[in-house]
């Protein structure tokens, strides 16, 4: 899993945050270690089940890929576009 995480200076240490959950941060002496730090964090949290992957279904036209395949409408439809496309090409 791959998730986007901040990383800011702060007062000479080093800030790694959860993109949107801003209290999973984690503050230390190097950036390495802030990273290092964070990712225990986020580790022990996914063990623990707080932390889950959540699929969304696609938005905008990508979302309706594949849902209208077995309607028999789409099909008949494909069809005559096959027929007129093969009428066309004769002519």
């Amino acid at each position: 899993m791959s998730v986007p995480i901040l990383i800011e200076p702060t007062n000479g240490q080093f800030s790694a945050t959860l993109a949107g959950a801003p209290e999973l941060r984690c503050i230390r002496p190097s950036r390495s270690e802030a990273i290092a730090a964070l990712q225990k964090e986020l580790a022990a949290k996914i063990e623990a089940g707080e932390l889950l992957d959540l699929e969304l279904d696609s938005l905008g036209v990508s979302g309706l890929a594949g849902r209208f395949k077995d309607d028999p409408t789409l099909r008949e439809i494909r069809e005559q576009i096959y027929s007129d496309r093969d009428a066309d090409r004769q002519q």
